[in-house]
């Protein structure tokens, strides 16, 4: 009786383990640029481009980067900070190469930092009324507001972007 038990177990644990080893972790694409690279290392060869939005399976994860397979069954190594374990909403983009600065620290790039949406939509507008008005009641020189509305209404290419994370050995270049 012994052995049928201590054998139950057993396999109650081998089949436990086996399943649990089968499920890999499910992640999604959260950024754009994001490559399917051949080792874990930016100069490696570009297996694919990755849109966001695509889910990936984890391989295992080594030095900030994730290995993973795709839906269409490539396997390589994707760098943690266009990833994301909760799947990102896909908001229509423009064509153009071009984003508004206060984009940069959005979804989009990968980054970890979070902002209210309100907040972060009222930075690329400009001031919100309230800070108009209170701008205004503080005595808050008109051209330092006009300053600040210039700044935010810059635009920065993506490239312009990825050439300075690459000289500057930031996020996936920083090896």
């Amino acid at each position: 009786m012994k052995r049928y038990i201590l054998l139950l177990i057993t396999t109650l644990f081998l089949v436990v383990t086996i399943q649990s080893s089968e499920a890999s972790q499910k992640m999604w694409v959260s950024s754009k640029g994001a490559k399917l690279k051949a080792q874990n290392q930016s100069s490696s060869e570009t297996i694919a481009s990755l849109q966001p939005g695509v889910q990936l399976n984890v391989i295992t994860y080594e030095k900030r980067w994730y290995k993973v397979s795709t839906p269409d069954k490539k396997t390589g190594w994707v760098y943690r900070g266009r990833v994301s374990t909760d799947r990102p909403e896909i908001a229509e983009e423009k064509d153009s190469e071009e984003g508004s600065l206060g984009s940069l620290f959005g979804d989009s790039s990968g980054s970890s930092i979070q902002a209210d949406s309100a907040d972060s939509s009222r930075s690329i507008r400009g001031l919100s009324p309230e800070a108009e008005e209170y701008a205004r009641q503080s005595g808050s020189p008109k051209k330092c507001r006009k300053a600040l509305d210039s700044v935010l209404a810059l635009k920065t290419k993506d490239k312009d972007i990825e050439n300075f994370l690459q000289k500057g050995k930031v996020g996936e270049y920083a090896e």
